[in-house]
């Protein structure tokens, strides 16, 4: 079975596009079956490719970021995907209030901090590299959090 992720921070440049390719490849190594798209709560960003320093990071790392580009999030995202990670708290709150004003009546796909994932994570929310600058911290945040995702959904293949 097929796991559809769907990752999500604010403009769809850093954070998300970035989770979207370190999910595709560990899922990849482990074998384990997943579609996985990204997008931002905001509309600042809509059509553009990830930002640069994003871009040169993950390349570091052997992903690409090259092709992805930017959206926002839908209303039918939430019944299109499986699950929805939200890169940071107030995203998840944007997530959850945009959720319940979309979805009535039917099944919604859970809302899940990213970093929940994340064995020992010292914080909630994956900062945005944008203004913290930290491309490098934030690659270590999210491929944590990927690994640990990623081997949850092996456990139950």
């Amino acid at each position: 079975m097929t796991t559809r992720i769907l990752a999500v921070c604010l403009g769809n440049i850093c954070r998300s596009p970035t989770a979207e390719a370190v999910l595709r490849a560990e899922a990849a190594r482990a074998g384990v079956s997943v579609e996985v798209d990204s997008a931002g709560t905001s509309d600042w960003h809509i059509g553009k490719a990830p930002y640069g320093h994003a871009v040169s990071a993950a390349a570091k790392r052997g992903y690409d970021l090259t092709a992805l580009r930017a959206r926002q999030v839908r209303p039918e995202d939430f019944a299109e995907f499986d699950l929805i990670l939200a890169m940071d708290v107030d995203n998840r709150n944007a997530l959850v209030a945009m959720r319940n004003g979309a979805v009535r009546n039917a099944p919604a796909a859970p809302v899940r901090l990213f970093l929940d994932f994340a064995e020992g994570a010292p914080m909630l929310s994956v900062p945005d590299p944008y203004y913290s600058r930290d491309f490098e911290g934030t690659l270590d945040l999210i491929e944590a959090a990927a690994r640990g995702l990623i081997a949850q959904l092996a456990q139950k293949a």
